[in-house]
């Protein structure tokens, strides 16, 4: 899978961190890179609402595509 450049590993780890201290459930597009909030953490492909792709991901399942 090819992901956008900035999904770096800090990123998305830091995603992953901050959803463990608080309600949220923090996700990314791996078309266009944005944030996506209100995402099951083990999500695939779901919709981007910046860019309209199917390709919304959650931090801990981008996770494991980044190892």
């Amino acid at each position: 899978m090819e992901l956008h450049e900035s999904l770096t590993p800090e990123r998305v780890m830091d995603a992953v961190k901050e959803s463990m201290f608080d309600l949220s459930s923090p996700g990314f597009c791996t078309e266009c890179g944005d944030d996506a909030d209100g995402v099951e953490p083990d999500a695939r492909k779901y919709k981007c609402g910046a860019c309209g792709a199917m390709a919304v991901f959650g931090a801990e399942e981008l996770l494991f595509h980044l190892s």
